[in-house]
């Protein structure tokens, strides 16, 4: 049989109308099948390429911030009010995300999502005003959590059909597009290219890169019964821990993401298309220990890593 069992959940969290918090979870044996005439290394790179072009909207858009700030000629005030509508757009659908693949399943979802995603970049290209990038990072993040949840999805049932760890090469994948894109930014730059025309290109190429590899996705099974809900339980103990060590872990990743071009061009002074190697230097180094994490966690062991890694990080 072509695919793997296995359990899977996706959890979010729902505010009644009552004003109570409420935990929403879904749970099931799920059977990921490989689409006939694939193998398992044509799925794994098909799942790789969205996880690449995903990254590679993302970074288009970090890598243009700078220009957009100047453009739009915002303080760094409004330019951090403004960056908060991207997370609120990823906050406000995660009650959603999880049911809609569970519901219509990963593959309909993520191909309808990347298009979205794309669109949305665009978007941010056309912006003349403070509220227009608000609403176009709002949609940005709406359906970026969508391909998030989605594509993710797709690495769960693949590393489940590959029986051994692969996900964080997925994710290592999604740096190296990070990379990519910030060195495409920086080409874009140098030749004084505009943002629009910058993200209509990565566009059109997300977009064939989707109808080249989405027949090779995962087919995964479909519930109509999509999620039940019960009252929320507040985290305690070791999963408390574990949340406020991923909280700061994403607080400084989301800085270096939105604020690293602004450091190296008003502060640092760098010039052109030098104003991108800061993001494009966190991108690597992030690339490389997401392809060796696997590997190192087994050597020293998923606690020593994450002390070891915490300890790297306070030394900055």
């Amino acid at each position: 049989m072509n695919g793997k069992l296995l359990q899977f959940s996706l959890f979010c969290i729902l505010k009644h109308p009552d004003g109570k918090l409420y935990f929403c979870s879904t749970s099931m044996n799920t059977s990921a099948k490989i689409p006939d005439n694939f193998s398992r290394l044509k799925v794994r790179i098909a799942v790789s390429v969205f996880f690449f072009c995903q990254g590679l909207s993302f970074a288009s858009w970090a890598s243009r911030i700078p220009d957009i700030k100047t453009s739009l000629q915002l303080s760094e005030a409004g330019l951090g009010s403004i960056l908060l509508a991207l997370p609120l757009g990823q906050l406000i659908t995660m009650p959603f995300s999880g049911r809609a693949v569970t519901r219509f399943g990963s593959k309909s979802v993520l191909r309808i999502a990347i298009v979205g995603y794309v669109f949305s970049l665009t978007n941010i290209g056309l912006v003349n005003e403070p509220w227009q990038l608000a609403l176009a990072l709002f949609a940005f993040g709406i359906c970026g959590n969508l391909c998030n949840i989605s594509v993710n999805t797709q690495a769960v049932h693949t590393e489940a059909v590959y029986e051994r760890p692969i996900m964080a090469s997925f994710h290592g994948i999604w740096s190296t597009a990070g990379f990519t894109g910030a060195m495409i930014g920086s080409l874009m730059m140098r030749l004084s290219i505009k943002p629009y025309y910058h993200f209509i290109g990565i566009a059109l190429l997300i977009v064939c890169l989707m109808l080249i590899f989405n027949g090779r996705l995962l087919l995964t099974p479909v519930s109509r019964a999509a999620s039940s809900i019960r009252k929320i339980k507040w985290p305690h103990g070791t999963l408390l821990l574990l949340g406020v060590i991923a909280f700061c872990c994403l607080s400084a990743e989301g800085c270096m993401f939105d604020w690293s071009g602004v450091y190296f061009k008003e502060v640092v002074k760098a010039e052109g298309s030098l104003i991108s190697l800061g993001y494009a230097s966190f991108m690597i180094m992030m690339a490389t220990g997401r392809f060796t994490g696997d590997k190192l966690a087994q050597y020293f062991g998923r606690k020593r890593m994450v002390q070891l890694s915490g300890l790297l990080i306070l030394q900055e």
